[in-house]
This record gives C-alpha cells, structure tokens and sequence, in this order.
C-alpha cells in the first residue's frame, strides 16, 4: 500500500504504510555509458499525493511536481496520469564513490567495478542546505559511520529556533524524533560538521531545507549505509546543464541552477545557450535553438535531443557537462573562475 499524507492545516500526517522505495540502480551496458535509465509514467489512485508517488519511485517531491505542472501535489485525484522521471546523464568527472550534483539534489554511488561483473551505478534523491547554510562545493570522503546517531544541535541553529520560538534541547538522542535519522555518514568537510543523513521529514527530501547537510529518505541511507566504507570519496559538485552525445544525438539534461545559497533560482537562459555552446565546442553538430532554449528555460530535468551530429562517421566527443558557479555569473569548461564553487570544501554547521 502506497503512504498516504494528509494535510490538515500546517500538519502532515501519515497514514497507512509503505513498502521501502529503495534506490534506482543502472546497470552500464558500457564502462562509458553516459545515460542512464528511461523516463516512465504511472496512472494516481485516489488515496495517491505526488509526495508519496516521489518517495515510491526514488525522486524528490520537487522533481516530480516539476513534471508533472497543473497537477495538486496532495490531491492529484484518481486516473492521472504522472509522468515519473527516470533517465539522467550521469555527472562528469571520476566515477569512484558517491557523487553529489546540488542543482538535480541527487547522489550517484559508483561502487568499485568487480572483474566479470557489469558496471553499476546507484543514485537516490537528497536535500541540500538552504539559505545561508548552504552545502559545501569540492571533494571530501567519509570519514566515519554513525548508527543511531545523538543529534547535538550546534549554537547557531539553537539560536535560530529559539528566535521562532521552537527552542531546542542541547541534544536529541536516537528516536523517532532525531532529524538526522537512524543513520550518518560524516564527511571531512567543516571539520567534520557536515553528513549524509536520514530524516525524520521524509516529506522535504529533494528541497533546499536542511542547514548544509545531505538529507535522504530512511530507507535509502539505511540501504547506502552498509555499502560505504569509511575513506569513500565524496564529490559535490555544481552542475545545472548536462549534455552528452547518444547514437549521434546531442542530449540535454537542465536543472535549476542554485545559489552561494543553495537556493534554486531561475535559469538565465543566455548564460545557459554560452554554457551549451561550449559544451559542444567545434563538434560538427546542428542544433535545434530555438527548442534548446526552451529546453533550458524549463529546467525541469527530463532529457531533450536538441542536436544531431552532422558527420555520423566522426567519432563523438566525450560526455561533458556544464556549470553555473556558485553565486557568479556563467563560465566555460576549461575557464578560470574565482567563485566561491570552485573552491575546496568550505567550513560549515551541521544541520538536523
């Protein structure tokens, strides 16, 4: 039975239970494959929310409210059709570890190739920090594991609760009322201040809501747990357009862009064609402008052919993907920037 929300007012409550979402994992048919998936779509029964659709199918609630506009994220009504959002570029850069791409607030696991075995990758939604605690741009790794963690709210967020008038105690202990969940990994990031965590909000996964932490639903933290051992490198990174060449096709995967901030803001649409331009650099390709820049404008995350190769005996470039760094205006693959994105891991406060 899918997990029904009720809302009443300014309170969620659940009813009915859920079987355990889990996590999407690909199968590569090649090492370099670089897309992954196919997009799907399901059909609402009249208890259904797009929030619970969003936890069943492994997507941020966000991500599937995107696709699917016009529809009542908490009563869709009965025989909708949702159209569920499956298919993704993989991030650029090593693929070792867990990667961590804010704009889609999604995490890649490559577990090590295995001889023999195909190649794998395992991706789950997240939510990133909001506001001034936003979640640090660099490589880090875990450095320790964390069963049942005690959640010590830090000074800063104690006082941000008191100011609402929802003063915090100087510890939670593990319970069912511990935001960071049943399960944390700590990263090497802020001196060791940041996590990937469960919630006890499973309703936010896929928002900019937490203080700079990586929140992910319970029963995927309890499913990455056990697979990631301490030393795992963790890649963060900035990338809100995404492209790859397919069979001669040029794919385009755009998301909101966010901010110094973590927060998504609205795509400059110029800046956004600069960054695709370049992404294709001197490929013989002709590309579709006018649909690119629809493509882009929408930033809803679902992948769009905007290109063909116009010498489909040339070999295609490499996968590459684009960003928008963190609080400047756009740059080029290969340029020189001073934002704050580019540089290493940057000191923070662990959030709940």
């Amino acid at each position: 039975m899918r997990l029904r929300y009720l809302k009443v007012g300014a309170v969620v409550v659940l009813a009915g239970l859920m079987a355990p979402a889990g996590a999407t994992t690909y199968t590569l048919a090649t090492p370099s494959d670089s897309v992954v998936g196919g997009d799907k779509s399901t059909t609402t029964v009249y208890e259904d929310t797009l929030y619970d659709l969003a936890r069943t199918y492994s997507l941020g609630s966000e991500e599937l409210i995107r696709v699917n506009p016009g529809v009542d994220p908490w009563l869709p009504g009965a025989g909708k059709q949702i159209t569920i959002p499956d298919r993704h570029i993989l991030p650029p850069g090593p693929r070792e570890g867990i990667v961590v791409n804010l704009p889609e607030h999604r995490l890649y696991y490559f577990p090590k190739p295995v001889r023999g075995k195909p190649v794998q990758v395992i991706t789950y939604p997240v939510s990133i920090g909001k506001m001034d605690w936003h979640t640090p741009i660099g490589l880090t790794h875990v450095i320790a594991k964390i069963k049942n963690p005690i959640w010590y709210p830090p000074e800063s967020v104690r006082k941000e609760h008191a100011a609402a008038g929802d003063p915090l105690p100087p510890f939670v202990p593990p319970g069912p009322d511990n935001p960071l969940g049943a399960y944390a990994m700590r990263l090497a990031a802020g001196n060791g201040t940041y996590l990937i965590h469960g919630t006890n909000n499973p309703i936010a996964v896929g928002l900019a809501v937490t203080h700079g932490c990586i929140r992910m639903y319970p029963d995927d933290v309890q499913a990455l747990f056990p697979m990631i051992p301490v030393g795992t490198p963790v890649r963060l990174i900035n990338e809100p357009v995404k492209v790859a060449w397919v069979d001669g096709e040029l794919l385009l995967e755009a998301h909101p862009p966010v901010d110094a901030e973590g927060q998504s803001f609205e795509p400059n649409v110029d800046q956004f064609s600069q960054l695709l331009q370049a992404a294709v650099g001197d490929s013989t390709v002709a590309i579709h402008w006018d649909y690119a820049r629809e493509v882009l404008q929408k930033a809803d995350g679902v992948l769009a052919t905007v290109g063909l190769e116009a010498d489909l005996s040339a070999p295609p470039p490499d996968p590459v993907a684009v960003s928008v760094p963190t609080g400047g205006p756009a740059v080029a693959p290969g340029a020189s920037s001073k934002s704050p994105s580019s540089d290493p891991v940057a000191a923070g406060n662990i959030d709940k």
